[in-house]
């Protein structure tokens, strides 16, 4: 059985507040790269709960934060259609998507 590591390595300042949030992952060709936030989310089945890490840089622009959030917010909707083949409801998630980034004036790029 092979075995691959992703790993991330995050810098705090006195008040443990992330400054720098950097990441690697063997198998991707990714070393070192350096990122403003990271939301991980683990699923723990013996207390049937997520177990989640959502940390950012005091530098995150609010801007980007906003942009972040959105991405995430599809690509969950995305991954959900994969796991469950739930059309309808990945639909509502969508239109929630589309509703976060409007309000958000988030400027989607033309499809």
């Amino acid at each position: 059985m092979k075995k691959t590591q992703i790993s991330f390595d995050v810098e705090l300042d006195e008040n443990k507040i992330p400054e720098k949030i950097s990441w690697s992952a063997s198998d991707g060709g990714v070393s070192d790269e350096e990122s403003k936030a990271v939301f991980l989310s683990v699923w723990n089945h013996a207390s049937q709960e997520t177990l989640k890490i959502d940390l950012w840089t005091k530098d995150m622009p609010l801007d980007q934060m906003n942009v972040f959030f959105h991405q995430t917010l599809v690509s969950m909707s995305d991954t959900f259609l994969r796991a469950t083949q739930n059309e309808k409801m990945t639909d509502s998630f969508k239109q929630f998507c589309d509703y976060f980034a409007e309000n958000l004036k988030i400027k989607l790029p033309p499809n």
